[in-house]
């Protein structure tokens, strides 16, 4: 008796699911789009971890250039994915709020798929086959074409936009204005910390997405190739200096 009552539960819920999603819909083919996010604010308030009303949300919200909401829509939706392990898809929510709104850190979000999906990548690293996406402006196998040239090619054409690299420990990226680094983030870090850790990612993939907006400028460059080996040239002499330090304390020892 009660898995009965719990199935018609269930068909109930799955009808005004359905239900709502179809009048959202006839409410915006009849020019009321105000009706139609009402109506799905209203219903995400009493089921807020329906990811189909927050996609149907979203979508509205970007044919109807109601980019806050949008991008609200679409950090809610990483954490709903993330539960569901649908980590791509979490990614991609997570890169199209920053495109929405550059004022966003997408830090945190980076840091908490980075997190859930570790365990994944330690159980598959020898047979990952990470895909390059063909439905953004570029995209490329860093093992191919290094970062640099991916930086060179989107200086040259000025391109205002966001560069995501994913590899198997990494999840970053790199925002661009007209061409020139404005901001990284990466492992929870975001300027140039977290492009100290971008700079030295060497395998995996990247891709690029361009963006109506200007992000917000947190590194202040005037050209990204002295920028670059300024980072680089300061990594290697870290690495030396503490490469001599240990060659000391182990000359010290022997003495």
């Amino acid at each position: 008796m009660t898995s009965v009552i719990e199935k018609d539960r269930e068909m109930v819920t799955e009808v005004s699911l359905e239900s709502v999603l179809l009048d959202a819909d006839l409410f915006v083919k009849y020019k009321s789009p105000e009706k139609a996010l009402q109506l799905l604010r209203d219903s995400i308030r009493r089921s807020p971890r329906s990811i189909a009303l927050r996609e149907k949300l979203r979508e509205i919200c970007i044919s109807h250039k109601n980019s806050a909401e949008a991008s609200k829509q679409c950090l809610a939706l990483v954490s709903l994915y993330i539960a569901k392990e649908d980590f791509d898809i979490a990614y991609d929510r997570l890169q199209e709020a920053k495109l929405l709104d550059p004022r966003i850190s997408v830090a945190p979000g980076l840091e908490a798929i980075r997190r859930a999906r570790r365990p994944d990548f330690a159980l598959n690293r020898e047979r990952s086959n990470l895909k390059v996406r063909t439905d953004v402006t570029f995209a490329g196998d860093l093992a191919m074409v290094g970062l640099f040239d991916a930086v060179q090619v989107i200086e040259n054409s000025r391109m205002t936009g966001l560069l995501v690299i994913k590899s198997d420990k990494h999840l970053a990226s790199v925002s661009f204005n007209e061409g020139k680094i404005v901001d990284a983030e990466a492992d929870g870090m975001n300027g140039v910390k977290a492009f100290r850790v971008i700079i030295e990612i060497h395998s995996g993939t990247f891709e690029f997405s361009l963006s109506p907006n200007e992000f917000p400028v947190v590194i202040d460059v005037s050209s990204n190739t002295n920028f670059i080996l300024d980072t680089l040239t300061s990594l290697e002499t870290e690495k030396a200096e503490k490469s001599g330090m240990r060659s000391l304390s182990t000359i010290e020892l022997d003495v």
